[in-house]
C-alpha cells in the first residue's frame, strides 16, 4: 500500500494509528462540547466511538483511509482525523473526517496536525494533491481549511445525504504538490507565533 498506518510527532500533538484503546479518551473527547449535536457535522456519540472506531479500521483494512487518534502532549486522545479516498495509484488523498473536543479547537492542534499530515503526504508518500472536504455551511471548517492555505477547487451540489436526512453540498480545496513549500511555510510561521 501506497499509504499506511504510521506514528506522526510534533511538538504537541501526537498522531498515533487509531486503535479500541482510544476509544474511552475519544468517549469523553465527544461529550466535549457535545459534538455529535452539529448536525452537519460527522461526529460520533459517545456511545457510537467503538464502532466508529471498527468502521474506520475496516476502511484501512480495505486500503481507503489510514485512521489517526490525535493525541495531545499529554498522550489524551483529544480527537480523530484520517487520510481518505486513497488512491494509490495516482498518489491523491483526502485529510478528513477530522474532530476535535471543544476544549482544545483553537488551540494551535490543528495547525500542527496538518502540517504533520501534510508534511508526510507531500514529502514521504510523493503526493501530488492532498484534499480536504466539508459541508458548504461548516464555515469553521471552511475557514480552518482556507487558513491552512488550502484553495478551492469548487461546490460538489447534491452531494451526499446527512444522517438527518438533509442533502449536503460539499465545498471541496486542494493543496498541489507545487503548492507545499508556501504552505509549509505558512503553517511552520503560524506555530511560532
Amino acid at each position: 500500500m501506497w499509504a499506511h498506518p504510521v506514528t506522526l510527532s510534533g511538538q504537541q500533538v501526537t498522531l498515533a494509528p487509531l486503535s479500541q484503546s482510544h476509544a474511552a479518551d475519544l468517549a469523553v473527547a465527544s461529550a466535549d462540547g457535545n459534538l455529535s449535536a452539529l448536525w452537519y457535522t460527522m461526529v460520533p456519540t459517545p456511545e457510537e466511538v467503538p464502532a466508529e472506531i471498527d468502521r474506520r479500521l475496516a476502511l484501512q483494512e480495505a486500503g481507503s483511509m489510514v485512521p489517526f487518534a490525535i493525541l495531545d502532549s499529554a498522550g489524551r486522545a483529544v480527537g480523530m482525523t484520517t487520510y481518505m479516498n486513497i488512491d494509490h495509484i495516482n498518489q491523491r488523498l483526502e485529510i478528513g473526517s477530522t474532530w476535535y473536543r471543544k476544549s482544545v479547537q483553537r488551540t494551535g492542534l490543528n495547525t500542527e496536525c496538518k502540517l504533520l499530515m501534510l508534511r508526510h503526504a507531500f514529502e514521504d508518500l510523493n503526493a501530488i494533491a492532498v484534499e480536504f472536504r466539508t459541508h458548504v455551511i461548516n464555515h469553521q471548517s471552511r475557514r480552518a481549511i482556507e487558513r491552512v492555505g488550502a484553495k478551492l477547487d469548487g461546490i460538489l451540489r447534491a452531494h451526499m445525504k446527512m444522517a438527518n436526512g438533509t442533502i449536503r453540498d460539499t465545498a471541496v480545496y486542494s493543496i498541489i504538490a507545487p503548492e507545499w513549500p508556501t504552505v509549509q511555510a505558512h503553517l511552520t510561521h503560524q506555530l511560532t507565533r
